[in-house]
């Protein structure tokens, strides 16, 4: 399916790949990891054609056809939702606008409507249609909104409706950059299943962990500018990982003792003139030996840090009375009631638009109900954790002095631990935040936190702009915390990591369910893929 030969890329001066070598059959499922920056959506790139390699090839079957979702939504212009699902060409845009005007008119025996019915059977409407129907549903969307136009969507629906297209079409080599970022833990969970199910051959970027160990068969990873194939998913590549850099360690040791043998021969008879033939050649021979020698890097490990505690709390932490809430005609809470006690780990799920944030910020006293109160027990100390939250960060400090000013017992040598755990490296904590991008701005705020948490924690999405190791810093973290959390996320393994209570939210109703994700699964009947799709 993909044979990659010999690939060499430099980019803005550092070299990407180095002689690199990759394959991929028809049908295998293959997952492309390795640290932000490292070269994953270059490599993409490269597949692609929309960029050219140093040296070497990246050839694809020419019998193949490749499917790539874009990561910006762009225009849709006028089609409709179910038109970009379709994928519609012009000819047969033309055509779907003729029958939608004939209809309108009542024209429905004329030549113009007999002709745009056959350009739109031949072009595979009456089967593209009901498939593109079932995996939009799968995704979340509405039948009511399969035929409004895209453009009163946001970006993240819109880019749904691409990977619905993408997905419609079927191609024997599907290539995935981040697809879960623009999806609701029910859509995560049906496309999980649907891509388990796919015939053809999958190459996937990801920083969701139990969504690669569903699909991946076989793990590439870019690292020192190679890459290393792994058989199996992302937990058995870890494993992998750790037995290889112990075979690799192992082999620089013994090369090392070779080096420091010869080194003694050249120390032992460097003045012994009978000798000095020998040494000159055990010179050259150490030489040749340091060059190849190249010292193995360790797997990173997770840094683990001992949490300051928040202060106790109330038994009662937050209590939702009678608490009403509607956008226009849209209720999202009627009379609803709810206590949260001290210690409670409670995930929030159901699809967008159910209510989630909404809870969680009446909760947080950042937006009021309708009708009804929120009450806080005199003891809680509330913090509120959204994606779209910098007015609490000081843009004229550094990111280093905004986090040792978030707790003043803190060391500098800590902070600089935690902030490098999560993704600021050395040069990183050294910036103004003002100059901070903000998915930086996000983890800022993440690990304030962190140093000075408060005793009920109201978290929404919380790894989003998170690596897989900075998510598992946050799991450790939170697993010591003794406060109380209350979160949102489509992160499965965060949510099967840290929640013992789940909240169900759909079409106005609230169930909760007193058990952990997968008990939540199991009671509510979504591991059957029905009920996933209509949820």
């Amino acid at each position: 399916m993909l044979i990659i030969r010999n690939l060499t890329k430099t980019f803005g001066g550092r070299t990407l790949f180095q002689s690199a070598d990759m394959t991929i059959n028809w049908g295998e499922r293959v997952v492309l990891v390795g640290p932000n920056g490292a070269g994953k959506s270059t490599l993409f790139k490269l597949i692609l054609k929309e960029d050219e390699p140093d040296e070497g090839t990246a050839e694809v079957d020419e019998y193949a056809i490749v499917g790539f979702l874009e990561q910006e939504a762009g225009d849709p212009g006028e089609e409709q939702i179910l038109e970009i699902a379709m994928g519609i060409n012009p000819e047969m845009m033309e055509a779907v606008m003729h029958l939608r005007q004939c209809a309108a008119e009542g024209d429905e025996s004329s030549e113009k409507f007999g002709k745009a019915t056959e350009v739109f059977a031949n072009n595979n409407g009456y089967q593209l249609e009901p498939k593109a129907k079932k995996i939009l549903a799968g995704l979340g969307f509405t039948q009511e909104q399969f035929t409004e136009p895209a453009s009163s969507f946001s970006g993240g629906w819109i880019m749904r409706a691409k990977l619905a297209r993408i997905l419609v079409m079927e191609p024997d080599l599907l290539m995935l950059d981040e697809p879960t970022n623009h999806l609701d833990l029910m859509a995560l969970i049906w496309l999980q299943r649907y891509l388990s199910n796919y015939p053809g051959a999958i190459l996937l970027i990801s920083h969701d962990r139990d969504f690669m160990d569903t699909i991946a068969e076989t793990v590439y990873e870019i690292d020192q500018e190679k890459l290393i194939s792994y058989t199996g998913n992302y937990s058995s590549y870890q494993e992998q990982k750790e037995k290889r850099f112990e075979i690799v360690q192992k082999e620089y040791r013994n090369k090392q003792k070779e080096i420091d043998k010869v080194q003694d021969f050249i120390t032992r008879f460097r003045g012994v003139g009978s000798k000095a033939s020998q040494v000159q050649d055990r010179m050259k021979q150490i030489e040749r030996m340091k060059a190849k020698l190249v010292k193995p890097v360790p797997p990173r490990k997770n840094l683990r840090f001992t949490f300051p505690q928040p202060p106790k709390s109330n038994q009662k932490v937050v209590e939702l009375k009678k608490v009403s809430k509607a956008y226009g005609d849209n209720v999202i809470y009627k009379d609803y009631e709810m206590t949260v006690e001290r210690g409670e780990r409670i995930v929030l799920v159901g699809p967008n638009g159910a209510g989630k944030s909404t809870m969680l910020k009446m909760m947080a006293k950042v937006l009021e109900p309708d009708s009804g109160e929120v009450d806080t027990g005199y003891l809680t100390k509330l913090g509120y954790f959204s994606q779209h939250r910098d007015e609490h960060l000081n843009e004229s400090n550094t990111v280093l002095e905004e986090v040792m000013e978030a707790n003043g017992e803190l060391r500098e040598e800590e902070a600089r631990a935690i902030l490098g755990s999560f993704l600021f490296r050395r040069t990183d904590v050294e910036k103004r935040i003002r100059v901070l991008s903000g998915g930086e701005k996000s983890r800022l705020n993440l690990i304030k936190f962190l140093v000075d948490p408060p005793n009920l924690l109201l978290m929404d999405e919380p790894t989003t702009h998170l690596d897989i190791m900075s998510v598992d810093a946050l799991v450790a973290a939170l697993k010591n915390y003794e406060g109380t959390l209350v979160f949102i996320s489509h992160d499965v393994h965060f949510i099967r990591s840290l929640a013992t209570t789940t909240l169900h939210i759909q079409k106005g109703n609230v169930t909760r369910y007193h058990g952990d994700y997968d008990y939540f699964l199991e009671k509510s009947g979504l591991n059957d893929d029905r009920a996933a799709v209509t949820s």
